[in-house]
């Protein structure tokens, strides 16, 4: 499986791509079944190519052939087979084209598992799936080939990043990409809907699984991403409002706006024009992002390339599918029917509101993000918005949107009386006011302490939402099981993300009363941090596959009883010549024991060595909350009514079938 073939098969997969444009929207224009038809297997033809050639660049990793440019700077004959892999996505041209990839296995699934979607609609949607792969095929064989050779072609590589020789991280791009690139399809519903003027109950429930499925993918690809800074970058912490974080956190916010708004669209026809702008701006939000790090705006850590000749092209590329989509939306928005009306206080009324703190989060995240490059852009000043703007922006708004979830759910559609809705929250309130006053206690600032409270409100109201559907206590146990055997599961996947959401903020809270030292300490000293004694037993030097690390020994005692032996290291590579630290991390499910071992002074008979030493109340709970929500997502996704049975579409207007 050669680098030409990889190239080939990229190219072919572009043309499949072109054509899957081009020929379905001829196809829906004219009303031309023979050619509407050819979306799902140009759809499929484009997967296959993608997939050919992606095998084919993970030949040239496995096989170390350095005469490829992409393998020789981002491997070498020393590295581990796992990481010579996943490094075929950890890099630029890799990562672009697995998001091509990505890409055509959504089109794909739309054209296998929408049998049931009106021809033209389905046409339309694989079409203008088919135009965005297109682009990022483009940009792969113009500005971003990973097959690029070299000659003469060395006998070693350079080695990949050492940042990026972790499980964690290997795994986090695949699974963040999908969810990026899952919201292309809900966009292509959208665009495909206003080239036809049309949204209706059944588009909506269309359009709702795919959104589901995009947010819990982003929600694990956040979470990993995140519990990979916390354990391998070694600075204790777990979310820094790192700008590439961000450009991960924006989509999410309205991604998650976005799904509660097809609900309404689903259930009465409401907010039609509202949620097809969503659909185009989460999607927007996600090709942004990838702007924003590929062509040296943002600087990261996690940043693969710096390179303002393909952030021209990727600018370009967002020109035309943002701006063309906002100009479509401008001219045909007007065209949608107006939907049902409901009172203020009702279910529509509660996710109306979720839409706006959602969005108005998403608006202050971006703000802070963008702030920065702009005046630096304009005015040539460089200033920095970290963690106390985001954090003193963001949590008065969050606190309302927590406030909100705990009885929104409950409400009736139309039109609801608040009271008998709050009657039923006594238990759920009961044990929101017990734990405040226990966060009262045991947390110090108001923000944690209001966070926390509102966290436990969401848990205990996920609660009781099911327990009142299910009658639990009111009617014989048999009767309450036999209700939650026939309540949908997409019910228990809401109110498990809800609880996940709770789940989180909790941990969030509880690290804000994090305790750290750091310190300098010979072997056989002790330091004592939250009630810990924590003892340097010993350092040795191990070699690795292709590094050399440092591995200390930390003994924790707590009352004189051992607790855990700890060994963190620093590990040096040799090709590289760069050095990461390895965390050692002891938890029992409420709190982390955090050790990172740093630099060594002194002489090399009695030298000392740096340790940084935290104590983490709850930090397991963000990424536990985090599963929780995606395994939600996926099992509201389990359930047959959400995926199929959309209400059958009445024929267009006259008029409108004309157009």
């Amino acid at each position: 499986m050669s680098p030409e073939l990889g190239r080939f098969a990229l190219s072919l997969a572009c043309v499949f791509a072109l054509a899957q444009t081009i020929l379905p929207l001829i196809g829906a224009q004219r009303r031309d079944r023979r050619l509407m038809t050819l979306a799902p297997g140009l759809a499929l033809g484009q997967l296959v190519a993608l997939a050919a050639s992606f095998l084919c660049l993970v030949n040239a990793a496995i096989t170390n052939d350095f005469s490829v440019s992409n393998i020789l700077e981002n491997s070498a004959v020393a590295k581990p087979l796992l990481y010579k892999i996943t490094g075929v996505w950890g890099n630029h041209e890799g990562s672009i084209l697995l998001w091509a990839m990505i890409l055509g296995i959504c089109g794909a699934a739309v054209a296998a598992f929408g049998r049931n979607l009106p021809s033209a609609l389905k046409a339309r949607v694989l079409a203008v799936l088919g135009g965005v792969a297109a682009g990022f095929e483009l940009f792969c064989l113009t500005t971003s080939d990973p097959f690029d050779r070299v000659w003469p072609a060395p006998l070693d590589g350079q080695g990949m990043n050492p940042l990026l020789q972790d499980p964690g991280l290997a795994f986090h791009p695949p699974i963040l990409y999908t969810g990026y690139v899952g919201f292309a399809v809900p966009f292509a519903f959208a665009i495909a809907a206003l080239i036809e003027g049309r949204v209706d109950a059944a588009w909506g429930r269309w359009v709702r699984p795919w959104a589901v499925a995009a947010w819990a993918f982003l929600t694990c690809g956040i979470a990993l991403g995140s519990w990979w800074s916390y354990y391998v970058l070694g600075w204790g912490g777990y979310w820094f409002w790192d700008p590439v974080e961000n450009a991960s956190l924006i989509p999410w916010l309205s991604g998650t706006a976005l799904m509660h708004s097809a609900v309404v669209v689903e259930k009465r026809e409401a907010l039609k024009i509202w949620t097809v702008l969503l659909a185009i701006g989460t999607f927007s939000f996600s090709l942004s992002g990838t702007f924003l790090v590929r062509s040296g705006i943002l600087n990261s850590v996690h940043a693969f390339a710096q390179d303002p000749a393909r952030g021209i092209f990727i600018l370009g590329l967002l020109g035309l599918v943002i701006g063309g989509s906002l100009v479509l939306f401008a001219w045909r928005a007007p065209a949608l029917t107006a939907g049902g009306l409901f009172a203020p206080v009702s279910r529509e009324g509660a996710l109306v509101l979720n839409n706006i703190l959602l969005c108005s989060l998403c608006a202050v995240v971006l703000t802070g993000t963008m702030y920065p490059p702009f005046m630096s852009l304009l005015f040539g000043k460089t200033i920095s918005v970290g963690k106390p703007f985001f954090d003193a922006a963001t949590i008065p708004l969050a606190i309302p949107l927590f406030a909100f979830m705990g009885f929104g759910p409950m409400l009736p559609w139309k039109r609801a009386q608040l009271w008998p809705v709050l009657r039923r929250l006594w238990v759920a309130a009961l044990i929101t006011l017990v734990a405040f006053g226990i966060n009262l206690w045991g947390l110090s600032g108001v923000l944690p302490v209001l966070c926390a409270t509102f966290a436990v409100w969401v848990i205990a109201s996920s609660a009781t939402d099911i327990a009142s559907r299910i009658a639990l206590f009111r009617v014989p146990l048999s009767q309450s099981l036999q209700r939650a055997r026939s309540l949908p599961r997409s019910a228990f996947g809401a109110a498990l993300a809800h609880a996940g959401v709770g789940v989180t903020v909790l941990g969030l809270a509880a690290m804000s009363q994090a305790q750290h030292r750091i310190v300098e300490v010979h072997v056989g000293q002790t330091e004592r941090l939250a009630g810990y004694d924590w003892t340097l037993t010993g350092v040795k030097t191990e070699p690795g596959p292709n590094y050399t690390a440092m591995v200390a020994t930390i003994e924790i005692r707590h009352n004189g009883h051992i607790v855990t032996v700890m060994h963190p290291s620093k590990r040096s590579f040799n090709s590289q010549n760069q050095t990461t630290t390895e965390v050692s991390i002891h938890t029992n499910g409420l709190s982390d024991l955090y050790g990172v071992i740093g630099d060594r002074h002194g002489p090399a008979a009695n030298p000392t060595y740096v340790l940084r030493l935290h104590y983490n109340p709850l930090a397991p709970w963000m990424w536990f909350g985090a599963l929780i929500m995606a395994m939600g997502g996926a099992l509201s996704l389990s359930d047959r009514r959400m995926r199929v049975g959309a209400p059958r579409r009445a024929p267009l207007p006259d008029a409108v079938a004309a157009e």
